[in-house]
């Protein structure tokens, strides 16, 4: 992506706050990053978020965005020279047809409680009734991720009509110590990843998580966005295959983030992507594959690992989890608010 050349780089916010030096402006394409860096990694250590976040993901993400118009979709909020905040939203589909409207925002702790994102979390409902009355009648949510710590941007929501629907835990497993020994069932085995099966393994993710809360279906722009993705790891994976069809039947996409482990002085790998398609499940799969995981993050030299589930998974990965050594250390949620055309 280049950089955006708009003629009114401004953005009228309505009912934004008047600070010195405060002001709106369109997306300036890759000249943003660095700015936008700093908003997103200073904003997430306000609210006690640890993601590895990269100008690397931060580029791999934006040139593989689906539903989202960088001119129209995005707000940066700038002081003086510095981005100090921004938001962007985007729609997908859900396989049922439900459309959810997401709207993500960042501000660092010193500009906030000060109006500016009630101002844009309105600015981003009038953009997206907008895009909505263009589109078919349906089941249609605005929405948007709260982690645990993310206090104010809660009690914000609320006071917008929004509400959780959707629990989500961060779990730690703290030591990888006592791996179960659990072999996977006859019939199938763990290869080593080939460039030539990641559309199968692609395909099969997708297939597996039909099942889950708010899934639909994957774009090509999603595939390459986990092909140039920091976490795309394939020596760390752990891919079972049927021998009898050569069908994948469960993974375990797990990763290793190296550069967030420097920063918090930690050994952590990641045992993410659990996913076992249908025919295969209920046979002990998803249980032998984290213990393979387990076991190639330990000989990676990693002392602990983490995951994120869906507390209300409908496979009972939850328990699976537990029964592994894995605790639950936060909770978030996913809110949503009726999205309704009639409103100003």
């Amino acid at each position: 992506m280049t950089a955006i050349e708009i003629a009114d780089d401004t953005i009228a916010i309505t009912n934004a706050p008047t600070l010195p030096g405060l002001v709106f402006r369109h997306f300036r394409g890759e000249a943003d990053y660095p700015g936008m860096l700093a908003a997103l990694v200073g904003s997430k250590r306000a609210d006690g978020i640890e993601e590895g976040d990269s100008l690397e993901q931060l580029a791999n993400n934006y040139a593989h965005l689906t539903h989202c118009d960088t001119r129209t979709d995005m707000v940066i909020v700038e002081a003086g020279d510095a981005v100090v905040g921004y938001t962007r939203l985007f729609w997908t589909e859900e396989y049922d047809g439900t459309r959810a409207y997401q709207h993500v925002a960042f501000l660092l702790p010193e500009w906030r409680r000060q109006g500016i994102g009630r101002a844009l979390l309105r600015h981003n409902e009038r953009r997206i009734r907008a895009i909505a009355a263009g589109q078919p009648a349906g089941p249609r949510w605005l929405q948007t991720f709260v982690a645990e710590g993310e206090a104010g941007k809660r009690a914000l929501l609320e006071q917008e009509g929004y509400a959780p629907v959707r629990y989500f835990f961060d779990m730690v497993r703290p030591n990888l110590d006592d791996i179960p020994d659990a072999p996977l069932p006859p019939g199938l085995e763990v290869r080593p990843v080939k460039p030539e099966h990641l559309r199968a393994i692609w395909a099969a993710d997708m297939e597996a998580f039909r099942d889950h809360w708010g899934a639909g279906a994957g774009t090509e722009a999603d595939f390459q966005r986990m092909l140039g993705g920091t976490e795309y790891q394939p020596e760390v994976w752990k891919v079972a295959w049927d021998v009898a069809s050569d069908q994948v039947a469960g993974m375990v996409l797990g990763f290793i983030d190296a550069g967030l482990n420097a920063q918090l002085g930690r050994r952590r790998g990641w045992t993410e992507n659990i996913s076992v398609r249908r025919p295969w499940r209920k046979k002990g799969v998803a249980r032998a594959l984290i213990a393979e995981n387990l076991r190639e993050l330990k000989a990676r030299g990693m002392s602990e690992a983490a995951l994120g589930v869906d507390a209300d998974n409908p496979t009972g990965a939850l328990r699976v989890y537990e029964s592994m050594g894995f605790r639950t250390t936060k909770r978030n949620a996913m809110y949503r608010k009726p999205l309704n055309l009639d409103c100003d």
